[in-house]
């Protein structure tokens, strides 16, 4: 992975990518969640959804780190 990615012109890092990837699976994630009635058992529903994201992210990273390799 060199580190970013060319979309047009514009040198963007892989960080973003994955950032909007994961910004998309947990949104099909939460809706999941939400029609199941999970978050009824969840304290603090900002600060799980913010858990959540950065779980998302970084297990994203960790798969793409292991897949280069």
């Amino acid at each position: 992975m060199t580190g970013q990615f060319d979309l047009y012109g514009i040198f963007l890092p892989w960080l973003s990518a994955l950032a909007l990837i994961a910004y998309g699976l947990f949104c099909i994630l939460t809706s999941v969640l939400a029609g199941l009635g999970f978050y009824q058992a969840v304290w603090h529903r900002p600060l799980f959804n913010l858990a959540l994201y950065i779980t998302l992210l970084g297990g994203l990273s960790a798969a793409i780190n292991w897949l280069q390799k």
